[in-house]
């Protein structure tokens, strides 16, 4: 006799019957061990979080669900069926479709190529007008009725194409929707429009497993919690259960809680590392003026399309109509060419780690060191041993396993490709001034603080950080100073122990400055 779980019982008391069962699921990987007997379960109807830091299983977990990995044991039923897959196909047409944090928007095609891509249901040859007309129902369905079906891809904003994302998902008409990290790049309004989707898809009686590290997104729009630690569960709790310190507590255990409370520390600025003055990113942009000091970490605060994004890239030499006067170290920058920027001391990560980052299938060794193979090889050839050696120390440096660095970067978690690409930019000489682009796009909290020390510890040793975030607790936690954007122009500044959440929300919203401070 099958006795139900305690996770189980709380599905069966809500009046739903359970659409996934997950039992005793273990993977390994050589000598790691990626799940470890994993047993939840999803309700029909039900928005089902799943939480977790840095290695904790999670990313294999759905990988197993949507047919990439095998599991070496344990079962899964979906709506009464055995998954025994043998690859992403089978997991389709069984009703599982998966938003990646990763966007697979392929830029060249139009919004409804995109959104009939991959799908095994659509004939190979298929009238144009009928497309179009679900096309538009699908955009409408996720808040884009205004963007033209046959717009090319390009020109979506990252938050657009993050919906067109979740609009091919759900016309796929899956049972189970899983979203990993669906609300990493989006403004409060496209948030709003994806909770309305989840929304709308629990009440068809479908399920969704909603991936984040916004705990209280999580808190707000699921009904249950699975933790995740170590490839392990650590249990399943009802919403009502939890707050954000007891979630934290969840998935760092008593002893990460401890030692993310002691991250904090006060920055010491000191000498003028950069000065921006009359900078316009774009020829519509408006102009922005920053000083940038030694040990000083600036945060610019602004929701998607804030013009924050534009700043960095133009100081990072990516943005080839940008106009203005910048200084690093005293030396005038000349922008529009990321070399010569970077000659000059400036190293800028991108927001998107997948199109301008990393090379996903070169290894871990190899993108450390990508932005400084000049200096290994002075005949222009790099051995591997010194390559994998530099490599390693590298890796020491921002915490990923030395005894991977072979592997391919595509193997690691989100949060240690993301500690990779801040990684390459770290501990080159010359570099004065990091600029980064959502530090922690779809980390967990615990890969979040390691990045956030990464990023103080540059700082402690003399360089000068500019970072953008959508974030209110990352920009607390992390800035010095808070320079808020709305609109491509400047709306504030202010030390942090000066700012409140409720007047940097305020001014986010309505492009209105009513923070304290204010000036430099």
């Amino acid at each position: 006799m099958h006795v139900l779980s305690s996770s189980e019982q709380r599905g069966a008391a809500a009046g739903r019957p359970t659409l996934l069962q997950v039992a005793d699921l273990s993977r390994r990987f050589g000598s790691i061990q990626a799940l470890d007997r994993v047993s939840l379960d999803v309700a029909a109807g039900e928005v089902h979080g799943l939480c977790g830091h840095n290695g904790a299983g999670k990313s294999t977990l759905v990988k197993s669900l949507t047919g990439l990995v095998r599991p070496d044991s344990g079962s899964m039923v979906l709506a009464g069926e055995s998954c025994d897959w043998s690859g992403p196909r089978d997991a389709q047409s069984a009703g599982i479709a998966l938003v990646d944090q990763e966007l697979s928007i392929i830029p060249e095609l139009t919004v409804a190529e995109n959104l009939f891509l991959g799908d095994i249901r659509s004939p190979f040859v298929s009238r144009r007008r009928a497309r179009r007309t679900v096309a538009r129902r699908l955009l409408e369905g996720v808040g884009l009725g205004d963007v033209p079906p046959d717009r090319p891809a390009r020109e979506l904003t990252v938050g657009e194409r993050q919906l067109v994302e979740i609009a091919r998902a759900l016309h796929r008409e899956a049972k189970l929707l899983i979203l990993d990290e669906p609300t990493a790049t989006l403004s409060k309004p496209e948030i709003e429009r994806v909770f309305e989707a989840v929304a709308e898809v629990a009440a068809q009686g479908r399920a969704v497993i909603f991936i984040s590290h916004r705990l209280d997104e999580v808190l707000s729009i699921c009904d249950r919690v699975t933790v995740m630690r170590d490839g392990a569960v650590v249990g399943t709790h009802g919403v009502a259960e939890l707050d954000r310190a007891r979630l934290i507590t969840l998935i760092l255990g008593e002893q990460g809680r401890a030692e993310l409370s002691e991250l904090r520390r006060e920055a010491g600025p000191r000498d003028v590392v950069a000065t921006v003055r009359g900078l316009v990113p774009r020829p519509a942009g408006q102009p922005v003026d920053l000083v940038v000091r030694s040990g000083e970490v600036i945060g610019l605060a602004g929701q998607i399309g804030s013009g924050s994004e534009d700043v960095l890239a133009a100081l990072g030499g990516i943005e080839p109509g940008s106009v203005g006067d910048v200084t690093v170290a005293g030396s005038r920058v000349v922008l529009g060419s990321p070399q010569t920027v970077s000659r000059s001391g400036v190293a800028y990560v991108s927001g998107d780690r997948k199109g301008f980052g990393l090379f996903h299938e070169r290894s871990i060794a190899e993108n450390l060191v990508a932005t400084r193979l000049a200096g290994l090889g002075r005949t222009g050839v790099i051995s591997q041993k010194v390559l994998v050696e530099e490599g390693r120390k590298l890796a020491k440096v921002v915490g990923v396993d030395v005894e991977r660095v072979d592997d391919r970067v595509s193997d690691l978690s989100g949060g240690n490709q993301q500690k990779v690409f801040i990684g390459r930019c770290l501990h080159r000489e010359g570099t004065r001034l990091l600029l980064l682009d959502e530090p922690t796009r779809g980390v967990d909290i615990g890969g979040r603080a390691e990045i956030h020390q990464l990023i103080r510890d540059f700082a402690d040793e003399g360089g000068a950080v500019v970072f953008a975030s959508t974030e209110l607790d990352e920009l607390f936690d992390l800035a010095d100073l808070i320079v808020t954007m709305f609109e491509g122009r400047i709306v504030s500044t202010a030390r942090r122990e000066e700012a409140t959440p409720g007047a940097l929300l305020a001014e986010l919203t309505t492009g209105e400055a009513v923070a304290a401070g204010g000036g430099r």
